[in-house]
């Protein structure tokens, strides 16, 4: 009789981007019946200012995987931060464990830092244009891991008439209020449809693990590791 073969019963969510490295989807294929991506992250702070979505997905190289089913793709997190999604991205920002470890992330990982700042060039503080190593610098003050930091801070401070000061706030607020805010949605995904999150990013794992521990989130979360020799994006 002739062996048969069948996919893991278990399906997975990848967090916290909507794409991920080729290695790293094997990976989860491996492991898991289907991989769902979510798409791009676009944030609207206010009526009038808000983060750019990219329309790109992961299936788009992909589409034998997306029509077998083994890619689920168009899950929608864009748009305003409802109140509950407030009051949780909140938390994180006011947990001083889950603040360190984010710091230590911009500090000591490369690919949690490029995730959310682009430094290659020069880049855009406010209105001035600064070389990438002068605000990676400025960014990286440890008083910046303990400053009082809200989602209504980062919207009044999403205004073009701020102070060089007040912008480098802003981008960092901005980079915590993203990373809090791709959590939520990693638990409201996860729950709709009974996915374990999965990651490559040992920073995000860390960081969803503390607030899971703090919230008492009943959740798997599992860490894939990239194989060494890649490079990281």
């Amino acid at each position: 009789m002739p062996l048969t073969t069948s996919l893991p019963l278990s399906n997975a969510l990848f967090y916290p981007f909507h794409l991920c490295a080729p290695d790293t989807l094997e990976r989860m294929l491996a492991r898991f019946g289907a991989i769902h991506f979510r798409d791009y992250m676009a944030l609207r702070l206010t009526p009038f200012m808000g983060t750019t979505a990219y329309q790109d997905r992961m299936g788009d190289d992909h589409p034998a995987l997306v029509i077998s089913g083994r890619i689920v793709q168009g899950h929608q997190v864009s748009g305003p931060l409802d109140d509950a999604a407030t009051a949780q991205v909140n938390r994180d920002l006011a947990d001083s464990h889950w603040r360190t470890l984010f710091h230590r992330g911009l500090q000591e990982d490369r690919r949690f830092q490029r995730g959310l700042f682009d430094l290659t060039h020069a880049m855009r503080i406010g209105s001035a244009l600064v070389p990438g190593p002068a605000a990676l610098l400025r960014l990286l003050e440890p008083e910046r891991a303990g400053t009082l930091c809200t989602v209504a801070l980062v919207q009044q401070l999403a205004k073009p008439a701020v102070t060089l000061d007040e912008a480098y706030q802003f981008e960092y607020g901005l980079a915590l209020l993203k990373t809090a805010a791709a959590q939520v949605y990693t638990f409201r995904l996860a729950r709709a449809h009974g996915l374990i999150p999965v990651t490559d990013s040992s920073t995000h794992h860390a960081l969803l693990s503390r607030t899971m521990a703090r919230e008492g989130i009943n959740l798997s979360n599992e860490f894939v590791g990239r194989l060494t020799g890649i490079p990281a994006t």
